[in-house]
């Protein structure tokens, strides 16, 4: 049977914090893209409970996008989870993954996220890009994560791009999330480029929305890129936070600019850029 079919993808809002529009898991048929933390599942399980997942398809293992996954796994005992082999690892055990976000978000984890529960080995199917899952298209495509990949759903002609497409709340700026550990913008680039030779209908970002001029989106990406980079490279975290702010407060209204704070905080953007530049700079 086809995974996601002739069915129109449904965005479901997981309404993190009680906030619309930070997270989005998208239902494409028995496919739920995203699934998202445990602390969403209240908005998620009535939809589930109408439509049951065959497969949990993630872009990558970051909580916010997939924190759910285990959770979800041992409700639907059929379910299977697509992951990037390098992000599968830590979903069969998480205690690193849960360690790394502990040391980010402190007493924070539970209210922001929810439980994480391991995945047993024999529920995962290990991607490397360039698979063809029934109508899905995978690329690997690191740069925000280095276990990043994005599904190109054919018949919908719409790309599930996770975050390496960028945050984009009611069709505003878009900014470009570089959190720790592993950004690489190089990599990000090229993975633009990829995407772009999809020649997607449509981009579908986690965060949040679907946005049909996919030129101008990944150009205005590419430009952000640019100008994190340069705030980044002066090394002023506050100079950095306040230009992230003042571009999002210049394309939307207030209430626009905290859905953008909750989804990519400024702060956890410039400490990734500035890691990946010291990274660099130590290998030149």
């Amino acid at each position: 049977m086809s995974a996601g079919g002739a069915v129109a993808p449904e965005l479901i809002d997981l309404r993190h914090l009680g906030r619309a529009r930070v997270i989005g898991a998208w239902r494409v048929g028995e496919v739920l893209v995203d699934p998202g933390p445990s602390s969403c599942l209240a908005a998620l399980e009535p939809v589930l409970e109408r439509h049951p997942p065959r497969v949990l398809a993630l872009t990558h293992i970051h909580l916010d996008h997939a924190g759910a996954t285990g959770t979800l796994l041992r409700r639907f005992p059929d379910a299977e989870v697509w992951v990037h082999e390098r992000g599968a690892r830590h979903l069969v055990d998480p205690s690193k993954l849960l360690a790394s976000a502990t040391r980010l978000y402190g007493a924070h984890m539970q209210r922001l996220w929810g439980e994480v529960l391991p995945v047993a080995q024999e529920r995962v199917r290990v991607l490397r890009g360039g698979e063809k899952l029934e109508d899905f298209h995978v690329a690997y495509t690191p740069g925000h994560a280095s276990h990043h990949v994005s599904y190109l759903h054919e018949p919908s002609g719409r790309a599930f791009t996770g975050d390496v497409t960028g945050v984009r709340i009611d069709g505003a700026c878009v900014l470009a999330p570089t959190p720790p550990p592993d950004i690489d913008l190089d990599a990000w680039r090229a993975s633009l480029e990829l995407i772009e030779a999809w020649q997607p209908r449509s981009l579908a970002p986690t965060h949040f929305g679907s946005y049909d001029d996919v030129g101008e989106h990944l150009a205005a990406l590419r430009e952000h890129l640019r100008l994190a980079e340069r705030l980044a490279e002066d090394g002023d975290e506050d100079a950095f936070a306040a230009a992230i702010r003042a571009r999002v407060l210049g394309s939307s209204r207030p209430e626009v600019a905290a859905v953008y704070e909750q989804a990519m905080p400024p702060a956890q953007s410039f400490h990734g850029l500035a890691r990946y530049l010291e990274r660099r700079s130590s290998a030149a």
